[in-house]
């Protein structure tokens, strides 16, 4: 206590002079206009600027949240894209047809982030933060917002590996865009921005910048879901097909979100598959 009593003291002619400043100022902005209006307009300028601070950094922490939800939305956008794609080719092939009612609701998507990702290996693959308790499955098909990245390999209750597209051993069924010629694209390592299509044939019209696209000939994938672009025509050892080199259209060295693919009739369509094969045995 004393020596609280003996700072005040020591201290004094400062507190007396600090009392005076406040009250000289509460007594100048109370009783003069124009000195008020300064004052008001400084401490919204300073008040401005501390809320706006404050606002980008509960923004920043809560972009995280604010991308979740776009991308969620985003999957159901292009998910109700896709249902009414096929709604419409339902209904141009089966006029009249009770059962192309059930191409409305034919996909789903399942959002997910990326948990891991691995690029410059020979066989590629990349963890989701999404598993079998998430409906997905081995063998769906798997996307992110620019286009195909990937097929699901194997699953755990919360989570999932999946073979990334840039995977030597991994073949796509694709075709040029806005046209019915089918090939094969497959990564060959190195750069993880371009693949190659193979087995196109020979007679077929390209130009360079042409977008290569999923044909829709496996369950794995609906047809029309983006892959590359073609950047140029490389020589072929068969002389009736030649191979094109694609930039990708996904940037998998910043693979962030993902999403998995369902199809409700890929069960269906797999066990006629099966079948075939045990006939031909």
């Amino acid at each position: 206590m004393r020596n609280l009593l003996n700072f005040l003291i020591h201290y004094s002619t400062w507190f007396v002079f600090l009392f005076y400043v406040v009250l000289s100022c509460v007594l100048l902005f109370s009783h003069n206009t124009f000195q008020q209006s300064i004052y008001l307009s400084s401490a919204n300028i300073v008040a401005s600027k501390i809320f706006g601070a404050a606002t980008n950094v509960t923004d920043y922490f809560n972009l995280r949240t604010i991308n979740a939800s776009l991308q969620e939305r985003n999957a159901q956008l292009e998910n109700e894209v896709f249902n009414l794609q096929n709604e419409i080719n339902g209904y141009r092939t089966i006029l009249n047809d009770t059962n192309a009612l059930t191409f409305s609701r034919r996909f789903n998507y399942v959002s997910a982030s990326v948990l891991n990702n691995s690029l410059r290996r020979p066989r590629n693959y990349f963890t989701i933060d999404k598993g079998a308790s998430d409906g997905v499955k081995t063998g769906m098909g798997v996307v992110d917002q620019n286009g195909v990245v990937g097929i699901v390999n194997v699953t755990s209750p919360h989570t999932a590996r999946i073979i990334s597209l840039l995977n030597e051993t991994q073949h796509f069924s694709v075709k040029i865009k806005d046209t019915p010629f089918v090939g094969s694209l497959s990564w060959k390592g190195g750069d993880p921005a371009t693949a190659y299509v193979e087995e196109i044939p020979r007679h077929v019209r390209y130009t360079i910048g042409d977008t290569i696209v999923t044909s829709g000939f496996s369950t794995t994938f609906p047809e029309g879901i983006p892959v590359g672009t073609v950047m140029a025509r490389v020589r072929s050892a068969d002389d009736n097909f030649f191979v094109l080199k694609v930039r990708l259209t996904s940037d998998f060295t910043t693979l962030s979100t993902v999403r998995v693919l369902q199809d409700a009739l890929k069960a269906e369509l797999d066990s006629l598959t099966q079948f075939d094969l045990r006939i031909d045995e």
